[in-house]
């Protein structure tokens, strides 16, 4: 620090270390009101076999606790004084903390429970994928947490029925799914006599591994059996009884703006989400002048294909093609699976090329679990632990073969694998000397831009060799440019699922029962979907400001690295951050 007296630059040594300290402890007050949030990243303590707090006066505290945290860092640190890095942590809080306020006036505009990841789903998929078991204290903590489902559960439940006194609840048709996917916990052996339920499996497989006494592990079991009967299954049967008490008084409007201030909730949900001040006009007219740039792409690729007639009828011919299909079989899904291994392995070799920070974490490809693949999204992935004791899992919904065309296999793979978002979250999840609120935090238009982005960068890696597979990528894109158009059009335009459905099926080439599943997604999170193609509209915009600014001395490695080595972070940041790094780079 030229010019400064040792006095000086002690005083801001110190000053840059008290807010690091700081940062990291609100994250362990963060952490010591959230067992969940310990798993995730792989603590186990004295709250392993425990749950979340699920109420709204939970929520209504953590809120408070962080708007004083933020009251505190103003009042102790000048942003002045501190390093460029811790500037940024500085800034970035702020903003965390404005977002999380700005939602939290529609705290109870929420749906405790639907068909995308309602807290039905919520408590099994957490067991099975994210509780370990790697001692007999773990097992027996995997069993605390099957009695304490009951409770947890009844929380929801309690919740939920009071939201639903203010007419806060999801349209009629989303009950169904709840009601099925709830049914689908409690089926099988302990509860009847069929085949293991999922939960009971998962127990017997993990305890199973565990080096201990026979006897041990029969007791364990034993216990968990007796949780599944007295805990699990009695509250699965009261959250079926409550779903089937609300459904006749739910509704048949989709969009939140029915709800009182609904406009301005889609709008707090729109800035949320992209982290622009971007309105819902303007969101649809961006859809629509995306859908059309697509098309013009597609057209190409169907030239290229040798394909006679105009778009429509490619969309027909390709949409259930068998030929873009594999068997609806255990050894059509397999199938499926090595596909994306072998797509994921061949890109992994080029990484190095394009990239200047890889991950240490591995991969795992999967399928969606059979108690929630019937309501689940088509691909999503799970983080990896920080300390290597999980891998980053890329869930692919193998539910119906008829919705996964192979033309999809490769972009899916790069959007939820590599390049995509294993890439980018284990990166942030290793990153060294930032706060846990940077490496562990989201923003959807950042995370989900960078999968997007990762498609077509996919393409410029020498991927989708085959025309059919670069229909299938761009197939995707419109998927999300559509997104704007009917999010848009279901929560501000005032469009009903079914219109939303016949715009998708008159302008892609998706199955109607992907269609179908992704419009119902869309009415459940309102806002989210717009995320994608804004963020990667981003990213794709600074990419060719730095290549044009900078010419030959534009180098990929190194804009990637500014890109991802930072964290999530909102698009303006990442604007700024971009900017920073061209103006250094041209000296």
């Amino acid at each position: 620090m030229p010019g400064k007296s040792s006095l000086e630059r002690e005083a801001l040594a110190r000053q840059n270390a008290a807010i690091m300290a700081f940062f990291e402890e609100y994250d362990a007050q963060q952490l010591a009101t959230s067992p969940l949030a310990k798993s995730y990243r792989g603590i186990k303590d004295s709250d392993y076999g425990r749950w979340d707090d699920g109420s709204d006066e939970a929520e209504a505290r953590a809120h408070a606790a962080e708007q004083a945290a933020l009251k505190e860092m103003r009042a102790r640190f000048d942003p002045a004084k501190l390093s460029p890095e811790n500037r940024l942590s500085y800034r970035l809080f702020e903003k965390r903390a404005a977002r999380t306020n700005a939602a939290f006036k529609y705290n109870d505009y929420g749906y405790v429970f639907d068909q995308m990841n309602g807290a039905q789903a919520d408590y099994p998929a957490f067991l099975i994928n994210i509780h370990r078991v790697d001692t007999k204290q773990d097992a027996l903590d995997y069993v605390e947490r099957l009695k304490g489902i009951g409770p947890a559960l009844d929380q929801n439940i309690a919740v939920s029925n009071e939201r639903a006194k203010n007419g806060v609840m999801p349209p009629k048709w989303v009950y169904p799914f709840v009601i099925s996917d709830a049914q689908n916990i409690i089926k099988g052996a302990p509860f009847d006599n069929g085949p293991d339920s999922a939960l009971y499996a998962d127990l017997k497989e993990k305890v199973g591994k565990l080096d201990i006494p026979q006897a041990e592990k029969d007791a364990i079991i034993a216990s968990g059996r007796t949780a599944l009967l007295t805990s699990v299954k009695p509250v699965y049967e009261r959250v079926i009884a409550a779903m089937n008490a609300q459904e006749p008084n739910a509704g048949t409007i989709d969009g939140v703006w029915r709800f009182k201030d609904g406009a301005a909730y889609y709008n707090e949900r729109l800035a949320n989400y992209t982290t622009t001040a971007i309105t819902a006009e303007q969101v649809h007219t961006l859809g629509l002048q995306q859908v059309a740039r697509i098309h013009d792409e597609m057209r190409a690729v169907m030239r290229e294909t040798g394909f006679k007639g105009d778009l429509q009828a490619f969309f027909k011919e390709m949409r259930g093609n068998p030929k873009f299909l594999l068997p609806n079989t255990d050894a059509g899904r397999a199938e499926y699976l090595a596909t994306a291994n072998a797509d994921i392995k061949e890109i992994e070799a080029k990484l190095p090329n394009w990239f200047g920070t890889l991950p240490k974490a591995a991969l795992k490809v999967k399928a969606v679990e059979p108690f929630r693949e019937k309501s689940a999204g088509k691909a999503f992935y799970q983080s990896p632990a920080p300390d290597g004791s999980r891998p980053g899992t890329y869930y692919v919904n193998l539910y119906n073969m008829g919705d996964m065309p192979t033309t999809e296999i490769e972009a899916l793979a790069y959007h939820e694998g590599v390049p995509g978002h294993h890439l980018q979250l284990a990166i942030a999840t290793e990153l060294k000397d930032i706060p846990p609120f940077r490496k562990f935090g989201g923003y959807t238009a950042y995370s989900e831009g960078w999968g997007l982005y990762s498609e077509k960068l996919a393409k410029d890696m020498g991927q989708y060799r085959n025309p059919y597979s670069d229909f299938g990528r761009l197939q995707l894109e419109l998927h999300r440019a559509v997104r704007l158009v009917v999010d848009s059009g279901i929560h501000y335009k005032k469009w009903s699922r079914e219109d939303a459905i016949a715009y998708a099926l008159a302008n892609t080439a998706e199955s109607p029962g992907a269609i179908e599943k992704a419009m119902s997604r869309y009415v459940i999170f309102p806002g989210q979907a717009t995320a994608y193609m804004i963020g990667r509209l981003k990213i794709s915009e600074l990419r060719a400001r730095a290549e044009a600014a900078l010419g030959p001395k534009f180098d990929i490695k190194a804009f990637h690295d500014v890109v991802l080595t930072n964290g999530a972070v909102p698009l303006d940041v990442l604007e700024s951050n971009v900017d920073a790094w061209i103006a250094a780079t041209k000296g």
